[in-house]
């Protein structure tokens, strides 16, 4: 179920029942007024940002056509690019607004046809498709393989001994975890290049974002993950044991607790926390906003910033950690 739904009201008509039409809304606590824009230009900016999740339009003319016993029309907008938050979000704002629209029949005696109806226009998404946003939210997904790669390799040099072998030279720390980094991400990024065709041109999903922050940020995603897997495999001597901590650790939560299927609970403080240590967490937003909004580095600047600090802060561990093991 999604909760902590931010709501924001454009009201045009401005009257006493259009105001008890926004308190009936927000009576109970689980929707939450994120803004009062101004005009349409303001909600699609809210939305792009991600700022609310549905923004209601009350058109001019809402008190008097209930007065007269007139269906009367509101738009809601919402966000597309996460289907199943949208779709939720679409019926509660509808059941929402069916409960005011009874209470509304009976204070007139019971009319049968109901005054005030929601009309939903989905950006990004218009169909609500959900290939187009489990597609681009898939691409996290498919780029921990690499991570998978690395802590094989460094485990497997340890179990055929040939990683002693190296430690013996005077190749230090730094050097060797940055040749496997170079290697490993340089192929990566190859692979990356594959899985953003693929999404383009076979499953037909639309990418309006720009290429050259999309390949940085994904360079960012790809570090972040392979940092964490060679701490992983700096501690961890067994393949099968490294593998099945990366799996465990970042593969299967990455389905589950990071927005991808579900989006996270608001409400829970376990739940944000669990995803704001997950990389899988910011690249899915990072994809979905670039691939279906078109949103650039401005708005994509909280998840950057969280997969910068991922792949500095793992990667120097590593470094600091393997020099220790190589004394």
């Amino acid at each position: 179920e999604v909760k902590g739904l931010h709501l924001a009201v454009l009201d045009y008509d401005r009257t006493p029942v259009s105001r008890a039409f926004v308190a009936s809304l927000l009576s109970d606590g689980e929707l939450d007024l994120a803004g009062a824009p101004s005009d349409g230009a303001a909600i699609d900016d809210l939305i792009l940002r991600g700022s609310v999740d549905i923004a209601l339009v009350i058109p001019p003319g809402l008190e008097t056509g209930l007065q007269r016993g007139d269906q009367v029309l509101v738009q809601a907008i919402v966000d597309g690019s996460d289907p199943v938050a949208a779709s939720q979000n679409m019926a509660n704002l509808a059941a929402r607004t069916a409960a005011f629209s009874n209470g509304l029949r009976l204070a007139r005696g019971g009319a049968p046809a109901p005054p005030l109806d929601v009309r939903v226009r989905s950006l990004y998404n218009p169909e609500l498709k959900s290939l187009m946003s489990m597609v681009p939210g898939l691409l996290a997904i498919v780029l921990i393989v690499p991570g998978l790669a690395i802590v094989i390799s460094i485990t497997r040099e340890k179990e055929t001994g040939s990683f002693e072998g190296l430690v013996s030279t005077p190749v230090q720390g730094a050097e060797y975890i940055i040749g496997k980094l170079a290697a490993y991400t340089g192929f990566s990024m190859v692979s990356a290049v594959v899985a953003f065709l693929v999404a383009v041109l076979w499953f037909g999903v639309p990418f309006v974002g720009n290429l050259a922050v999309f390949g940085a940020l994904t360079l960012l995603y790809l570090l972040a993950n392979m940092g964490f897997s060679i701490l992983v495999a700096i501690f961890v001597s067994s393949q099968q044991a490294a593998m099945l901590i990366v799996l465990l650790i970042f593969f299967v939560p990455s389905f589950f607790l990071t927005g991808l299927i579900v989006p996270v609970n608001p409400e829970s403080a376990q739940a944000q926390i669990t995803a704001m240590v997950l990389p899988a967490t910011h690249f899915v937003a990072i994809s979905r906003g670039m691939f279906l909004k078109g949103v650039g580095i401005q708005e994509l600047r909280e998840p950057a910033i969280w997969l910068g600090a991922m792949a500095v802060a793992s990667v120097a561990a590593s470094i600091l950690v393997f020099r220790k093991e190589a004394a």
